[in-house]
């Protein structure tokens, strides 16, 4: 039994052509993505 939630942590390919195919990564937390963001700073050039 697979909620919403778990089907936006999946990857998702979609085919295009013959051979292509367009794969969607999951979305990350933007909660999280942030902390990473101030965690991990980089300095000024």
């Amino acid at each position: 039994m697979e909620t919403k939630t778990d089907q936006k942590k999946l990857w998702e390919a979609q085919r295009v052509g013959a051979v292509t195919f367009a794969i969607h990564k999951p979305k990350r937390n933007p909660k999280k993505l942030r902390q990473s963001r101030l965690k991990n700073r980089r300095r000024a050039r």
